[in-house]
């Protein structure tokens, strides 16, 4: 009896399964064919074993981790343990199916222990690294930096290792679990009538074509920039400008562009307004050099001038210019009553002279008229009849009696009742 007393304490059967630490043996004891607990086990009766050991499952989906005095020991496999409860162990017990995490342990502390290390995944992810992390072949997580254990025993673990110092995603991302990364990934998207410009620390990089990009948010920053390639209309409204007999008025002009080479573009500060000044200055030369009522007349002149010194502008802005014209010439009002003024009167004088060449002319034809009628006595006596006609539309009734000429009868008639109505 006393030999199996001392083996509580320090000593061990001779057949017991236990760890063979010196301090270990003391307390723990994995079953093999029956329990710590038995009266019985190995043949042996053990006076008041019962009540001095405490039992620990480990399953088969779990591993144990020993601790003593909360230093660790070494990994436990699926299995029932006991030990002594005055022997003041500690078995942390983990499922496998989760990451390795102890809490309020680290990591490396675990790292010594190669019979541990067979059974675990080590990742070490660097300050300037993101990992995607895969079991079998499923996206699960993205790591941060650190250090992150997991056990190999029910799954395959697979990493993807990213620099985030070169933020655009790789091409080896699935782009089905981005949306899972949103919280540590940025998006941009170029339409396809546009150009884009990616810069890493504003620095330019390369071009974009049409296309959704996406980056990751870490030490660089990331920006792009959108040119637009359609047809571009730019309007120049109200622009004062006197002309050379010095008269002010507005003019309202278009422009029709479209950017062929956006880099040039993009080279620009404020590239939109770099062309409205420019169709500001060529229009107060050119305008200047007209008197108004040139201008009133010359206005297509004017847009073939414009448009003719911006294509010669067009390599040096990276711009297709299509066309260009004046919309609308808008007077002052003092100059506006003279100018309706002077067109009243000349439209006036066309119409006076409209008039006289009428009158003339109506006049030549009758001349013409009754010397046809002088020289041909029947044409005479057709236009007595078409007058006779007109009259009697007129008259309700006529009545003659006698004979004679009818229709010489009816003329004289018809004379002396002019005669005695006058």
């Amino acid at each position: 009896m006393e030999e199996e007393e001392g083996w509580l304490k320090q000593g061990h059967p001779p057949d017991s399964n236990v760890l063979k630490n010196p301090w270990q043996i003391a307390y723990l004891k994995r079953d093999s064919a029956g329990t710590a607990g038995d009266s019985k086990s190995n043949g042996r009766t053990i006076k008041g074993v019962t009540n001095m050991f405490k039992k620990v499952t480990i399953q088969a989906d779990q591993r144990g981790l020993l601790f003593h005095k909360g230093s660790y020991v070494k990994k436990l496999i699926p299995g029932t343990y006991h030990y002594l409860l005055w022997s003041q162990p500690t078995v942390v017990v983990l499922n496998i199916a989760k990451p390795f995490v102890v809490e309020g342990k680290d990591l490396q502390l675990f790292l010594q222990d190669e019979d541990l290390l067979r059974e675990l995944d080590i990742v070490r992810v660097q300050d300037h690294e993101y990992v995607l992390h895969y079991e079998a072949g499923q996206f699960v997580q993205l790591l941060k930096p650190g250090v992150y254990a997991f056990w190999n025993i029910l799954k395959k673990h697979s990493f993807l290792h990213t620099d985030i110092r070169q933020p655009e995603l790789p091409v080896e991302i699935d782009r089905s679990i981005i949306p899972k990364l949103t919280a540590n990934t940025h998006s941009y998207e170029i339409a396809s009538y546009e150009s884009g410009f990616l810069f890493y620390d504003h620095v330019l990089q390369r071009e974009l074509s049409p296309g959704k990009y996406f980056f990751w948010r870490g030490p660089v920053s990331v920006m792009v920039k959108t040119i637009d390639l359609r047809q571009q209309q730019m309007d120049l409204i109200g622009q004062e400008i006197m002309t050379e007999d010095k008269v002010s008025l507005r003019l309202n002009f278009v422009c029709q562009f479209k950017i062929v080479k956006p880099v040039r573009a993009l080279e620009m500060k404020s590239f939109d307004e770099q062309i409205h000044i420019q169709l500001q200055l060529m229009l107060r030369e050119y305008i200047g050099t007209l008197k108004l009522d040139d201008l009133l007349k010359r206005k297509e002149d004017v847009a073939s001038f414009i448009l003719s010194r911006l294509r010669e502008k067009s390599e040096e802005f990276g711009v297709q210019f299509l066309s260009a014209g004046v919309k609308d010439v808008i007077l002052p009002g003092e100059m506006k009553d003279i100018l309706n003024t002077v067109l009243l009167a000349e439209k006036k004088a066309q119409a006076n002279l409209i008039t006289r060449r009428e009158e003339t002319a109506s006049t030549r034809s009758l001349l013409n008229t009754a010397k046809l009628m002088d020289e041909n006595q029947t044409l005479f006596r057709l236009k007595e009849l078409e007058f006779l006609e007109k009259i009697c539309e007129k008259i309700g009734s006529i009545s003659l009696t006698g004979g004679g000429d009818l229709l010489e009868r009816l003329s004289s008639l018809l004379g002396e009742k002019k005669a005695a109505s006058k």
